[in-house]
């Protein structure tokens, strides 16, 4: 068997040295096989191997016999170019293109990009963040049975997260800008895990111990949103940023969906405390693969490929490390303050569909907790589709030449005025599918929001992505704070159409806030 995986014909050892002729030119691709690798994909390259060998195979004409022969993969073709077939090592060590996608093969396995791979691992971190946060949303239902809770008491304890996550939502922007932000988003996933598996403890000994597990449960994914943004700035070339960051928000909603769809189940067979025990241990799984693969920048990374580094390098921010934080330059811009105005109003609605969305479907829809767990399900099943489509649209729009500006503005806008139209239509619903079917299109659209605002950060100023994320996920933090209490308040006093009209309105200050003062330039260096 040659390097190309086919078997080959053995020659007699008298044959003559074997030279090939120049195979039709139509068998041949327009471009050299190995300047090409990156467009034709896996299947396509190892077609065209696959070829080549068949040709050497028949070429010559030469005696066969019983005995094998290793047959050089460099042998020469007699006509044309004169140019040498490269071996296959030599295709490997050339398999990245001038765009930057890799299309090595590792044991017959196609490998990412080391910039996607540090993607996956941060998506795969959000995947567990919102898991082990969205846990308690179905536990509370049972946990408030156990302990006799009245609501008021719910939103005390799903506020409580809140607490620890606003503290460190600033810091951890400055601890990532300062430190890399590998070490900062190890700390926080192993921080949180630890809180998780110490909830129902913390809970059986009575609710102050609890409220203050789960703030520092909140402590550990205060950290990873700048954190990730961090590293997402130093790894990811701007044309990918919207796809890049899409996917790994979509992580966030795939975990809802995760947490969402297993702990009815769980809670049913195990009990509720299972649902914590369970969740917070999958963190140590993730912390041995992020410590092993994944570095703070790819100047760090001995593993990433020089083409792809230089890609990367030429269209990122500068490497000098961050040592002072220019606070009154950052302040004194109004994109900055659209992004902290924007992202309160947008908070605000979607943690308190993350934190009281089973509650409504439980009380309102009248659906039994597994309905309701599965219910919930859809509408972030929606958001992590439309999270990834939105970021591919986005990122196309700007390839096409239209302005940073105006996507993120239309993005957001979807953002924020899908949700508000549909929210508006839940009082009018009939009937509990149409009322589910507002609550997952409103979501939906929620998710373009990852393209608008989020994404945001990056623009502009990359160099401090950490430290904006941190001041903008702050006043997010407090509409959640806020938003999930005052709704415990108001079902106490009003309904539930109340708590949808203070969203909606909100959503409406957004827009307007966005598109007077947001911009996708760089105002901060």
């Amino acid at each position: 068997m040659n390097g190309a995986g086919v078997y080959l014909l053995p020659l007699s050892s008298s044959s003559p040295p074997l030279r090939i002729p120049s195979p039709p030119k139509n068998l041949l691709p327009k471009t050299p096989l190995w300047r090409s690798a990156s467009s034709v994909g896996f299947f396509g390259w190892n077609h065209h191997r696959r070829r080549w060998a068949i040709l050497r195979a028949r070429g010559g004409g030469a005696d066969l016999k019983s005995e094998s022969l290793d047959v050089p993969d460099s042998i020469m073709f007699e006509e044309g170019s004169g140019e040498a077939v490269p071996t296959l090592q030599q295709v490997e060590e050339d398999e990245v293109g001038e765009g930057g996608q890799a299309s090595s093969l590792s044991l017959g396995m196609e490998t990412l990009p080391k910039r996607w791979v540090i993607v996956i691992l941060c998506f795969s971190a959000f995947l567990l963040c919102n898991m082990d946060r969205v846990n308690m949303s179905i536990a509370i239902l049972p946990m408030s049975a156990e302990f006799n809770w009245d609501p008021a008491t719910v939103g005390l304890v799903q506020s409580s997260f809140f607490w620890g996550y606003l503290l460190t939502q600033i810091a951890g922007g400055i601890w990532a800008d300062t430190v890399g932000g590998k070490t900062v988003l190890a700390f926080g996933v192993i921080w949180w895990s630890i809180a998780t598996a110490l909830t129902p403890i913390a809970a059986k000994i009575g609710l102050p111990f609890l409220l203050v597990v789960r703030a520092f449960m909140g402590i550990g994914e205060g950290v990873a949103m700048p954190a990730m943004n961090n590293i997402l700035s130093k790894w990811v070339p701007v044309a990918e940023r919207s796809r890049s960051l899409a996917l790994v928000y979509s992580g966030m909603y795939l975990g809802s969906v995760t947490g969402l769809a297993f702990s009815p189940f769980l809670i049913h067979k195990f009990g509720w405390p299972s649902v914590f025990y369970s969740f917070g241990s999958l963190g140590t799984v993730w912390f041995a693969i992020w410590s092993s693969k994944a570095y703070s920048s790819p100047l760090e990374d001995p593993e990433v490929s020089v083409q792809e580094k230089k890609l990367i390098t030429t269209q990122s921010v500068s490497k000098e490390p961050v040592t002072t934080i220019p606070w009154g330059l950052i302040l004194s811009k109004p994109p900055v303050w659209a992004l902290i105005v924007s992202h309160f109003c947008h908070n605000w609605g979607t943690f308190i569909l993350l934190t009281w969305m089973p509650t409504y479907y439980n009380q309102v829809l009248k659906f039994n907790l597994t309905e309701s767990g599965l219910f919930c399900v859809l509408p972030w099943l929606t958001m992590a589709f439309s999270a990834n489509f939105g970021g591919w649209i986005a990122d196309t729009l700007v390839s096409k030449g239209l302005s940073v500006t105006i996507v993120r503005k239309i993005m957001q806008s979807i953002g924020f005025l899908g949700p508000a139209f549909f929210l508006t239509q839940l009082s009018h619903c009939d009937s509990p599918a149409m009322a589910v079917l507002c609550m997952t299109c409103s979501q939906g659209t929620d998710a373009f929001s990852q393209s608008g605002l989020y994404s945001n950060h990056q623009d502009i100023g990359p160099r401090y992505a950490g430290v904006l994320l941190g001041l903008s996920n702050t006043a997010g933090v407090l509409a959640g704070v806020l938003g999930t209490a005052a709704t415990g308040y108001i079902l106490q006093h009003g309904s539930w159409d109340d708590v949808f009209k203070v969203s909606v309105s909100l959503y409406l200050v957004g827009t307007v806030v966005w598109n007077l003062f947001s911009t996708g330039e760089k105002i901060i260096e």
